[in-house]
């Protein structure tokens, strides 16, 4: 029976993941507290995975409870630990001199600061699609692929891509349940240059898109709907949570049911 096998947010944006367990959906249809933060330069830029590869370099923990982050930054012996509300000049202090210009933290607890801001609810992936996916690269294991990939939910006992029944045509959406919890499919992930490098040390995969490209579209279900692939360098799927599941959580072992959609 398809499940819901892990629970994962970015409290800060292109920073560490944490798994968390339950996870309440805001007002946005986004999870609480993922992306809730995001490091931007005197521009207002975002300093990201995108713009940024020296980020993958720094390991970061969170206590969501507490509101803190633990931030080990390179070379260093000890991590520093921030208060994500109280501290947060101090932290952006700490990595401005690590990027080696002026950063700032900006806030959104609304809605956080996701890729696609017309779908900010969870991205959605299978257990089952980051290990095959994996297998495609012979230097990258099944446990580094999440991390690559940073889909906010992963889906259990269901064959890799299964989750590309979610979308349907670009007029069309899909509906889904996640325990009691009402999803919409919309569109399969444009992934960016992230995949492409090693989560720890941000080094590139030699050609990377391309095999990936190559083997997406080779192992793509007969049943999927391939209008949506303008080009085959995505993976997971987009959605939109309606109003009506505001306050609601999202549970481990939380039963996976699509009601609109492929069969």
């Amino acid at each position: 029976m398809p499940h819901l096998a892990k629970i994962i947010i970015y409290p800060i944006k292109s920073l560490d993941g944490v798994e968390v367990t339950p996870a309440k959906i805001l007002s946005s249809g986004a999870l609480e507290c993922d992306r809730e933060f995001a490091i931007v330069d005197e521009q207002g830029k975002f300093v990201n995975g995108k713009r940024h590869a020296k980020i993958h370099l720094l390991r970061s923990q969170f206590n969501i409870a507490n509101r803190t982050i633990s931030l080990q930054i390179p070379d260093q012996d000890l991590p520093r630990v921030f208060h994500l509300d109280d501290e947060r000049q101090k932290l952006a202090a700490t990595l401005s001199k690590f990027f080696g210009f002026p950063v700032s933290l900006v806030q959104n607890p609304v809605m956080g600061f996701p890729d696609d801001t017309d779908s900010p609810g969870p991205t959605v992936i299978s257990t089952a699609t980051l290990a095959e996916v994996a297998s495609w690269f012979p230097d990258v294991s099944v446990e580094q692929m999440p991390r690559r990939v940073r889909a906010n939910i992963e889906i259990d006992d269901v064959p890799p891509f299964w989750e590309d029944q979610l979308f349907a045509q670009s007029d069309q959406l899909v509906s889904f349940k996640v325990g009691d919890v009402l999803f919409y499919g919309v569109n399969p992930c444009q992934r960016c240059i992230v995949p492409t490098r090693h989560p720890e040390s941000g080094a590139a995969y030699p050609n990377f898109q391309k095999i990936f490209v190559q083997q997406r579209q080779a192992s793509l279900p007969k049943w999927a709907n391939s209008s949506r692939f303008n080009h085959f360098y995505r993976l997971s799927v987009n959605t939109r949570l309606p109003l009506s599941e505001v306050g609601k959580l999202l549970n481990i072992a939380d039963e996976v049911k699509i009601l609109s959609g492929h069969n």
